[in-house]
Parts: structure tokens; C-alpha cells; sequence
């Protein structure tokens, strides 16, 4: 008896952990998150479809790889919270048409003459960050590059959509522009950076400015003067083709379940949203008023992957926009942003080294 039941616990347990536990979760994820987006049961029949289920399960173990980081999340949530700390930056400063905030973090000693801005974008799939998370990069940075930084949040979805998104980071680079003298530093010299989403963001954002687009409610003669504050943008692994993303999404059976096509307003906007889709549709002119742009990314990043800056960087050099490209060995989605937060993480200076060169770069082609 006890033979025939180890012969039976056998299947049992191997079909509980190869069926009973990644349809389970999968299809919590999916009740949470979002069912396929077919018509009637036949959303439920594609959710349900074996592929479907072993690609997220796949996707949301790889996930989990982000519990690495908890060590370094409470590091930072600690620094945040000290008032000991609250020397080296302004906190909770209201900016922009929504009443956005945003953090500032003072260069690490004063050079008599107002400092360069950067203005860091976070990422998070247009659906979740907080500039919180991101303080010991910007003080880093800050340190690094002997800059004032600025973190500003953004209506992350659900609050809001891509083009809210962009409309706030505009507000920031206005909020710059007119605070610069009350926190010295130069308005005049402005470098864009972001990850992931936040590396989108900072594109579009420069590409709807140097389109004059109606859609920011910002007059024409404001957004020429933020693109000449505008000195460049560093891109860290960013999604720039939003088509081409969504097809990732889809092999990693993730599209349902990501925060992306909500945020974009459903697939007919995906070119509209597309930093690659704007750039082949401006002019010769507009294009040349674009600053330089250099793109990060590491090539074992299986998020985001590389041939988004690939593909990126080869359609600026064919429209003769200023670009520069690094691929990083062995550097992940996670890293490339996480890194820059603490001196002892593995490829602090490396990548540094790269944001300094380019910094350097910007600055001295006025």
C-alpha cells in the first residue's frame, strides 16, 4: 500500500509544480493585473493558454531577482528619513500645473558660480516609482558630477497617461528654469536623464518640445527657450520604439499584465508615443535643434532589451543627430540604475565613468 502511494505522490507532486502552482499564480497575476484583452470568454480561454502561463511564470520568477536589492532599499529609505541628511537637499518642492513634487540635491560644495542641472527621470513601467527610491543616486550624482540634481515625480498611471507624464516633466524644466536663481544653479545648462520609462520620458519630452506640440499647453516661445537650456540627454536602457517593446512584452507573455498599453492609451497610439516614430517625422530643421544624446545599456538586460538603444542610436547617426552609444557587459535592467547609488556596487565607476565623459562632453560643445 505504502508503495503504490509513493508511486502516486510522484505525479502529484510533479504536477502540482509543473501545473497547479504557475496556473495558479499566473492567473492571480492576470486577475490583478489585467486578462488578455479579447472579447467575451475568449479572454479567459487566452490567459488560460499553456504558453501564455509558463512565459509569465518565467517572467514573474525572473522578477523576483529584485529581492537582491531589499539590503540597498532600506539603506536608502533610511537616508531619506534622516533629518541629518536633509542638508544636502530641498525636500518636497511643488512644481507644475498638477502640483508635482520634486527633490533637489546641492552639489557637494559651493564653486562660486551657479552649477549645472540634471534632472533625473525614474522608470517604472508608467505605472509605479517614487522619487524617494532614487535619493542616494541623486546625491551620488550630485557628487559625481559636481552638479545640482532634481527628481521630480510624474502622474504615473493610473493617475495619468503618457502625455500627462510628459507634461510634467515639462513643467519641471519650466519650474527650473524660473527657480534657477533662488537655488544657484545655471538654467542654461540642463542635462536630461532617465531610466528605463523615465529614459522615454526624457526623449519624448524633448522631442514634443522641439515639435512645438499644442498637446503640452505650454506656448511655443517657453518650450524653445526650455530646448536651448537642453545641453543633452543620457539615456539608461530605455524603450524608445513602444511597437517593437510590446512585441518583447508578448514573447515574455507579460503585454496583458503590463502597465504600458494602459499608459499609452491602447496600441493606436504606440507610434505617437514613440521617440523613433517622432524622430523620422521631423524636419531637417527641428531635428538640428535637438542636443546630443548618449545611450546606456547593459546587454544582459532581459527587460528591456538592447536593441531598443541599438536601433535607437542608428536611426539618430542616420538622421545626423549627435549620439553616442555604450553597451555595458553583463549589466542588467536593475543595475544600470541601482549602481549609481553606492560607491561599493559593482559597476559604480564603470558606468560613471561613461555619464561623466558624456556630462563633460555636453557642457563644453556650447
Amino acid at each position: 500500500m505504502s508503495a503504490i502511494k509513493s508511486h502516486m505522490s510522484l505525479p502529484v507532486t510533479v504536477g502540482l509544480l509543473l501545473v497547479g502552482i504557475p496556473y495558479s499564480v499566473s492567473l492571480a497575476v492576470q486577475w490583478l493585473y489585467g486578462w488578455p484583452n479579447k472579447p467575451g470568454f475568449k479572454k479567459y480561454t487566452e490567459a488560460l493558454k499553456p504558453r501564455r502561463i509558463y512565459c509569465l511564470t518565467k517572467a514573474l520568477l525572473e522578477s523576483l531577482r529584485i529581492l537582491q536589492y531589499g539590503r540597498l532599499y532600506f539603506q536608502l529609505m533610511s537616508w531619506y528619513k534622516n533629518e541629518e541628511n536633509h542638508k544636502y537637499f530641498e525636500k518636497g518642492i511643488t512644481f507644475g500645473r498638477r502640483g508635482t513634487k520634486l527633490d533637489l540635491y546641492h552639489p557637494p560644495k559651493d564653486e562660486g558660480v551657479p552649477a549645472p542641472l540634471v534632472v533625473f527621470i525614474y522608470g517604472g513601467a508608467w505605472g509605479s516609482g517614487d522619487r524617494s527610491i532614487y535619493c542616494l543616486l541623486a546625491r551620488q550624482m550630485a557628487k559625481e558630477l559636481h552638479v545640482t540634481v532634481v527628481c521630480p515625480d510624474y502622474c504615473i498611471y493610473p493617475k495619468g497617461n503618457v502625455l500627462g507624464m510628459v507634461q510634467d516633466i515639462a513643467d519641471c524644466l519650466i519650474w527650473a528654469r524660473e527657480s534657477a536663481q533662488k537655488f544657484n544653479f545655471d538654467r542654461d545648462n540642463i542635462v536630461l536623464v532617465g531610466h528605463s520609462a523615465g529614459a522615454h520620458l526624457c526623449a519624448l519630452t524633448m522631442l514634443f518640445l522641439v515639435d512645438a506640440r499644442e498637446e503640452l499647453f505650454i506656448e511655443s516661445r517657453k518650450q524653445q527657450d526650455i530646448m536651448r537650456s537642453i545641453r543633452g540627454m543620457i539615456g539608461l536602457s530605455g524603450v524608445y520604439n513602444i511597437m517593437d517593446h510590446y512585441e518583447h512584452e508578448q514573447k515574455r507573455g507579460v503585454e496583458y499584465v503590463s502597465t504600458m498599453h494602459k499608459a499609452m492609451n491602447g496600441l493606436d497610439n504606440f507610434a505617437y508615443y514613440s521617440p523613433t516614430h517622432v524622430l523620422e517625422n521631423l524636419s531637417e530643421d527641428k531635428l538640428s535643434r535637438l542636443p546630443p544624446i548618449t545611450l546606456l545599456h547593459g546587454t544582459s538586460d532581459i527587460v528591456v532589451p538592447v536593441e531598443s538603444s541599438i536601433k535607437l542610436s542608428e536611426l539618430l547617426t542616420s538622421l545626423s543627430v549627435k549620439s553616442m552609444l555604450y553597451l555595458l557587459p553583463t549589466v542588467n535592467h536593475a543595475d544600470i540604475v541601482t549602481d549609481l547609488m553606492a560607491p561599493d556596487r559593482n559597476f559604480y565607476y564603470p558606468i560613471y565613468s561613461c555619464i561623466r565623459q558624456e556630462f563633460r562632453k555636453f557642457l563644453s560643445a556650447q
